[in-house]
């Protein structure tokens, strides 16, 4: 299936997309393009709030957008991937099954399909700027989040 066709699915169903992606073998190459493809449209999604910044602050635009590509293309996957060792960790005190691969999938599969709504706040950080708004779809995104995550680990942790 497409990209596109797994995010619509996960929203269904998370944990019968994880299995999906776990059937199509090992491949370190995809994940590690999952989580530079999510991290690279949050940078994006940022473009709005750093505009909205920069215009009423007065501050560079060009040195945010910088800063906001460094953190998120440079040191947010090496974040991702200790999260993603944390909670194998975690899991396997729990009783998980799973390996480090299933662990890194999970989250960063987790953090692709939620893209989305990533888009959405950043639309909203940038047009409206703080407030309910802006808090009520960050809140969604984290409970969307969490809850591919949770079910996405879960999955991955049964052990195959």
């Amino acid at each position: 299936m497409a990209v596109t066709t797994d995010i619509v699915a996960t929203y269904r169903g998370p944990g019968a997309v994880m299995r999906h992606l776990l059937a199509m073998g090992r491949r370190e190459d995809r994940a590690l393009a999952m989580a530079m493809g999510a991290c690279a449209l949050t940078f994006l999604s940022s473009w709005p709030r750093l505009a909205r910044e920069a215009h009423l602050q007065e501050l560079p635009l060009d040195a945010q957008l910088g800063g906001a590509l460094m953190a998120w293309i440079f040191i947010a996957p090496l974040g991702l991937y200790a999260v993603a060792a944390l909670s194998h960790l975690v899991a396997k005190v729990l009783g998980g099954k799973g390996d480090w691969y299933g662990a890194r999938l999970a989250l960063f599969w987790s953090f692709l399909a939620s893209t989305p709504l990533i888009l959405l706040n950043g639309l909203v950080a940038g047009l409206i700027g703080p407030g309910p708004a802006l808090s009520l779809v960050g809140l969604v995104w984290c409970a969307v989040f969490a809850w591919f995550w949770l079910r996405s680990l879960m999955v991955a942790e049964e052990g195959a």
